[in-house]
């Protein structure tokens, strides 16, 4: 592991809103629009409140080059069996690994709080994070077409689903 996660705190918020703002800008990974605000970081914990999320550290450089967290898919009781899983990796970072090894973190989290599913919200557009959870163990299970437009782009929003019991 060429990483250390971190558990997310304010003290991270900064570097996690720049890598988020990233993806927003740049990508179809995150589904807002415009840059957020710092204080945005602020949503992240309260989503992720009583659930695993880590701040994604360099171990040469103790730089945050991602993040990544569990979230109730669900506040109903009877969804609280499944949860969906976010993360974000700098994009000089990706390919090395990073993301298998947090996904296999934040499974094991989960399945010390009871999480027996994961879900992820995907866009159509990123092929990249669809073939990731493809090769690790997800599986489509529902697409809303055409539901989402980012930079005048129609997009699907392509469920996926895991069993991690």
């Amino acid at each position: 592991m060429n990483f250390i996660v971190e558990p997310m705190s304010d003290k991270y918020n900064t570097e996690i809103i720049d890598i988020f703002n990233f993806y927003i800008e740049n990508s179809f990974a995150a589904y807002f629009e415009n840059k957020l605000p710092y204080q945005f970081f602020n949503k992240f914990i309260e989503m992720t409140k009583g659930y695993p999320a880590y701040a994604i550290l360099s171990k040469e450089t103790e730089r945050v080059i991602g993040f990544c967290f569990l979230q109730p898919y669900s506040p109903l009781p009877v969804f609280k069996e499944t949860a969906e899983v976010t993360y974000f990796i700098e994009k000089s970072e990706t390919g090395k690994g990073i993301g298998k090894e947090v996904l296999d973190l934040l499974e094991s989290e989960g399945k010390k709080l009871g999480i027996k599913y994961l879900l992820a919200s995907i866009s159509s557009h990123n092929e990249q994070s669809i073939r990731f959870h493809n090769k690790y163990g997800f599986t489509e299970c529902g697409r809303f077409h055409n539901v989402g437009k980012k930079k005048s782009n129609n997009f699907d929003v392509v469920w996926m689903e895991k069993e991690i019991i």
